[in-house]
């Protein structure tokens, strides 16, 4: 439930007038991940005060607790309101330190991917050491001393053929 800022003021402190406020649209941008954590805490800390006070009203109206000191406030929607104040300020905070931790996490992220693509591109282009840079002449090629043979398409059948008739002649001996 939203409550207008005018009732903000009339059920609020002054500090804890200038803490909503700094959770509110524009303000709470400016704010980095230390300040929103402590705003966190304060407001969590609030609005467990609030909901043992609303809880506190509610049993006495029900009769279920005796009264526990004057400076509670008489009815138990005071406290009510209060709590309804900082749970939301404490939605708004929360959602903001979790846009940060995404916006973080895409950055990194990010990073990762362009750090990968150089990886990949220098695996990709090893430099070469150039040859005639060497203290000595180092390992030469050799040239390959197997004799390539090549025969002609029609050759093929009767060399399988030659190649039966002496693995034949083989066995039989």
């Amino acid at each position: 439930m939203t409550l207008s800022a005018k009732l903000e003021h009339a059920l609020l402190d002054q500090d804890e007038i200038v803490l909503l406020r700094s959770t509110h649209h524009p303000e709470i941008y400016a704010l980095n991940h230390k300040q929103l954590t402590d705003a966190q805490g304060r407001l969590r800390a609030l609005r467990g005060k609030a909901r043992t006070l609303t809880r506190q009203k509610q049993h006495e109206a029900k009769g279920t607790s005796e009264r526990r000191g004057k400076s509670f406030p008489g009815n138990p929607e005071g406290p009510q309101r209060r709590k309804q104040l900082f749970a939301s300020a404490l939605k708004r905070v929360n959602k903001e330190l979790h846009r940060l931790k995404k916006l973080d996490a895409k950055a990194h992220h990010v990073e990762a991917a362009h750090r990968a693509l150089s990886q990949l591109r220098d695996a990709k282009f090893e430099p070469t050491p150039p040859t005639n840079q060497t203290r000595r002449d180092g390992m030469q090629p050799k040239e390959s001393r197997r004799r390539r043979r090549v025969l002609p398409r029609g050759k093929i059948g009767s060399v399988l053929k030659q190649n039966t008739i002496a693995q034949a002649i083989r066995d039989a001996s």
